[in-house]
């Protein structure tokens, strides 16, 4: 994928899950099934959201609620009808899009 492109980032909470699984890793497995180009997830180290709570990993303020952000590339034509469910699936995170351009890809196996 070279060229146009889509990154949607979400940022949740680490301990939110849906169907019976972490939220994040339910997430980037559904998204493989649809065939997205790819998705990586990496844990914030502090943050905090609309509710203000202080997450952090600090050892003596120890979160177990980490902030958790995925991104998310491919086509919009893919990605797009993908972000209602996303949303319906992220109740208390933040979703958002932009375009972006794909400059390098690496080799495919």
């Amino acid at each position: 994928m070279l060229g146009k492109a889509k990154l949607l980032k979400v940022y949740l909470g680490e301990s939110e899950r849906y169907k019976n699984k972490p939220l994040y890793q339910y997430l980037v497995h559904w998204l493989k099934e649809k065939g997205i180009g790819g998705v990586t997830v990496s844990r914030g180290i502090e943050g905090y959201g609309g509710d203000k709570v202080l997450h952090t990993a600090r050892l003596l303020e120890l979160s177990s609620d980490l902030p958790m952000i995925m991104e998310i590339v491919d086509i919009a034509e893919k990605i797009d009808p993908l972000i209602p469910e996303i949303c319906a699936m992220v109740p208390k995170g933040l979703v958002f899009s932009t375009d972006i351009y794909v400059h390098k890809h690496g080799k495919e196996s």
